[in-house]
């Protein structure tokens, strides 16, 4: 079900979703100039991270390999920052619609989670 074409486009929708986040707690959270550096290097860190550090086999290319467990540790840390980003920017609201959905993707998702684990690529 992971390569399920809707599944996808609500992965890459809640990829989008935490990076914007991860930008709104930062317009919140910083005093100028600071202000501008939490909201672009934030979510500019977190997707720099996310693209670098790749399973073999996942689609794109992986210009650090790593682990399959290691890739799914990255993914938890990468969206609970971002669920954690909205509760602290006062958007409770949005952090709880977010982590049910992440959740419910990660459970639809269970033949990508489980070769992770497994470290098996394809």
């Amino acid at each position: 079900m992971a390569k399920n074409p809707l599944n996808l486009v609500l992965r890459f929708l809640l990829e989008l979703s935490a990076l914007a986040a991860m930008g709104y707690w930062g317009w919140k959270a910083g005093e100028d100039p600071f202000r501008w550096v939490l909201t672009i290097g934030t979510p500019l860190l977190a997707a720099t991270l996310w693209g670098v550090f790749r399973v073999p086999g996942d689609p794109g290319k992986a210009p650090v390999p790593i682990p399959g467990s290691a890739h799914l540790f990255l993914e938890l840390v990468f969206f609970a920052l971002a669920i954690w980003c909205l509760f602290a920017a006062g958007q409770a609201s949005l952090g709880w619609g977010m982590l049910a959905i992440t959740s419910w993707h990660y459970i639809v998702s269970y033949d990508r989670i489980t070769r992770f684990l497994k470290n098996v690529v394809t």
